[in-house]
C-alpha cells in the first residue's frame, strides 16, 4: 500500500506539472513567426567603383554650337563626354562604334554615345545620333548630369543598348523624340543601377530585340501623349522600389519571345531580380488616359515583390484569349515559398476585363471606384493566400466564372452593383447572392482577412487543446482515485475475513480465494499481515 500511495502521489504531481505548463503556454500567446525581415540587398557584383571616362570631344565648360559631328570608333569611349558647364547643341549628328564588354558602360555610361555626369547640363536639339556596338547607349545622364533632348532621332543596334538612359540617379528629359532599338536587352527608355528621373513627353519609342522592353525601369519615370512599341519582349518592366506612369500614352505589346528566368508571356511586368540593381520595395504603375494592348500573355504579372497598379480611365484590350488581367504567381526570381506578389490595384473610372489569377503565396487588395467597371473571374481556383475587394455604390462587378475572395466592401448594401451572371460569388468560403451578403458592407466591416483569420484560428487550437489536456487529465485522476479506494477496501476486506476465519467476498459479494495454508500478505510489501 506504502508503494501505491507513492505513485499515486508521483503521478498527480505530473499532471499538476503539465496543467500548468499548459495554461502558460496558452497566457504567452502565439509566439512570433519562424524568421525575420531584412533589408534591401546590396550591389550585385560587376561594374568599377570609380569608373574612368574618356570622351572622343569633352566638354567641361559651358559652350554653344551648332551642326558639329561627334564620334568614336573606341571601345569605352564616348563620342560626346560633358564633365561641366551649361551647354546647348543643335543640329548635330553623333555617331559611335566600338564594343564594351564590361557593366561599366550599362551603369556608368562608359561606352555611350553622348554622356553628361559631374554636374554638367546639355541641351541638344535636333540631333541625330546612332550607335551600332555593343552596351553603346545613345544619350545618358549619369549621377549629377542632367541631358535636355528634344526633336531628335537616335537608333541603336547592338546589344545592351538603349535609346534615353539614367542610372546613379541622373536626370533626362526627351521631348518629341523618335527612337528604335533592335539589339537584345535594348529598351529605348532604360534605367539601371540608382535610377534616376527620366520623362518622356510626345515622340515614339520602339524595341525590337529579345529582352527589350519599350520601357525597363530601375528609375522614376514618366511618359506622356508618347507611343511605345515592343515586338519581341514586354512593354513594360518595373523592378523593385521604382515606377513607371503613363499619361496619354499608346503603349503595345507583343511579347514573342522569353528571356532569362521568364517562364509567362506579359506585357507589364512588376518584379524583384534580386541582382542589386534596384533597391526592394513598392513597384508602381500607374496610367491615366493611355490606350494600352496585349497581343500575347498576360496584361499585367506581379512576381516577388510588392506592386501598386493605378489605373484611370485607359482603354485596355488583350487580343490573347489565354491571357489574364492580372496574373500573381511565384516565378525563379527570390526564395521559394516567399517569393509570390502582393498587389493593391485602384481603379478609378476605370473599365476592366479579364480573369485575376493568384496562387497560394500571394495576395490582392482590389479597389473599384468612380464608376469603374471590373467584368471576369477572381481567383478561379481558389488558391490565393488573400483576395480583398472593394466597390464603391457606382462601380460594377461581373462574374464570368465562379470567384472566390477573403472579403467583401461594398457601399451598395444590397449588392445591386454585383451581377453573377449565373455564377457564384464566395466571400470568406460564404456564397452570397445579390441580397444576401450585407454583413453591414456600408459601414466597411468585411469577413476577416487570412492573416486575422489564421490568428483567430490558432487561439481556438490553443483553447481547445488545453480544455482536451484537462478533461484527460481529470479523467485519469479519478481513475486513479477509484483503483486507491477498491484496492485499500480488498485489503480491509481481507484482514477482517482472516481475523474472523469467515470466507472473503469481494466488493461484488463473490468469494474471495486465498492460497491454501499460506497467511495473507501485504500485496506491495510482501510482509504477512
Amino acid at each position: 500500500m506504502k508503494k501505491t500511495k507513492r505513485a499515486v502521489s508521483v503521478l498527480l504531481a505530473c499532471l499538476f506539472i503539465i496543467l500548468n505548463v499548459c495554461f502558460a503556454a496558452f497566457a504567452a500567446g502565439p509566439g512570433a513567426p519562424p524568421g525575420g525581415s531584412g533589408g534591401p540587398g546590396g550591389p550585385g557584383g560587376g561594374g568599377s567603383a570609380s569608373p574612368e571616362y574618356t570622351g572622343a570631344t569633352t566638354i567641361s565648360e559651358s559652350i554653344t554650337k551648332s551642326g558639329t559631328s561627334y564620334s568614336s570608333k573606341t571601345g569605352s569611349e564616348n563620342a560626346l563626354l560633358a564633365t561641366g558647364g551649361t551647354s546647348t547643341l543643335s543640329g548635330i549628328t553623333v555617331s559611335k562604334t566600338g564594343d564594351a564588354s564590361d557593366e561599366d558602360a550599362d551603369f556608368y555610361g562608359t561606352n555611350a554615345a553622348v554622356l553628361a555626369y559631374n554636374g554638367a547640363v546639355l541641351n541638344i536639339s535636333d540631333a541625330d545620333i546612332t550607335t551600332a556596338a555593343a552596351h553603346a547607349n545613345a544619350v545618358f545622364a549619369y549621377g549629377e548630369g542632367t541631358i535636355n533632348l528634344s526633336d531628335s532621332t537616335i537608333k541603336t543596334t547592338g546589344n545592351n543598348s538603349g535609346a534615353v538612359m539614367v542610372t546613379g540617379g541622373g536626370t533626362l528629359v526627351a521631348e518629341n523624340v523618335s527612337a528604335e532599338t533592335s539589339g537584345n536587352s535594348s529598351a529605348p527608355i532604360r534605367s539601371d543601377r540608382g535610377g534616376g528621373t527620366l520623362t518622356v513627353n510626345g515622340g515614339s519609342y520602339t524595341a525590337g530585340g529579345k529582352g527589350s522592353p519599350a520601357v525597363y525601369s530601375t528609375a522614376d519615370i514618366t511618359v506622356n501623349n508618347a507611343k511605345l512599341t515592343s515586338t519581341s519582349a514586354e512593354g513594360v518592366v518595373i523592378e523593385g522600389s521604382n515606377s513607371v506612369t503613363l499619361n496619354n500614352t499608346t503603349l503595345t505589346d507583343t511579347n514573342t519571345s522569353l528571356n532569362g528566368n521568364s517562364e509567362t508571356y506579359k506585357n507589364i511586368f512588376i518584379y524583384q531580380s534580386m541582382s542589386g540593381d534596384a533597391s526592394e520595395g513598392t513597384g508602381t504603375f500607374t496610367a491615366k488616359d493611355s490606350t494600352i494592348t496585349t497581343n500575347k500573355g498576360d496584361t499585367f504579372f506581379v512576381t516577388n515583390t510588392t506592386a501598386v497598379i493605378n489605373l484611370t480611365n485607359n482603354h485596355f484590350t488583350n487580343t490573347d484569349e489565354s491571357g489574364a488581367l492580372l496574373r500573381i504567381q511565384a516565378g525563379k526570381w527570390g526564395n521559394s515559398g516567399s517569393n509570390g506578389g502582393a498587389v493593391t490595384l485602384n481603379a478609378s473610372n476605370q473599365a476592366l476585363e479579364g480573369d485575376v489569377i493568384a496562387d497560394s503565396i500571394s495576395t490582392l487588395a482590389m479597389t473599384l471606384a468612380d464608376s469603374s467597371t471590373y467584368r471576369g473571374t477572381i481567383n478561379a481556383d481558389n488558391t490565393a493566400k488573400s483576395i480583398t475587394l472593394k466597390l464603391d455604390a457606382g462601380s460594377t462587378l461581373t462574374l464570368t466564372g465562379d470567384s472566390y475572395i477573403t472579403s467583401l466592401e461594398n457601399e451598395s448594401s444590397d449588392n445591386a452593383n454585383i451581377n453573377l451572371n449565373g455564377y457564384t460569388l464566395y466571400v470568406d468560403g460564404e456564397a452570397i447572392t445579390s441580397t444576401a451578403y450585407q454583413a453591414n458592407s456600408a459601414q466597411g466591416t468585411t469577413a476577416q482577412t487570412d492573416a486575422a483569420a489564421a490568428q483567430a484560428d490558432t487561439e481556438k487550437l490553443g483553447t481547445g487543446t488545453v480544455i482536451l489536456i484537462a478533461v484527460v487529465a481529470a479523467a485519469v485522476v479519478i481513475a486513479i482515485v477509484t483503483a486507491v479506494v477498491l484496492i485499500t477496501r480488498k485489503q480491509k476486506a481481507l484482514a477482517q475475513g482472516k481475523a474472523a476465519g469467515e470466507p472473503l467476498q469481494d466488493h461484488d459479494g463473490e468469494v474471495m480465494q486465498d492460497p491454501a495454508g499460506e497467511p495473507p500478505q501485504d500485496p506491495e510489501s510482501g510482509e504477512e499481515q
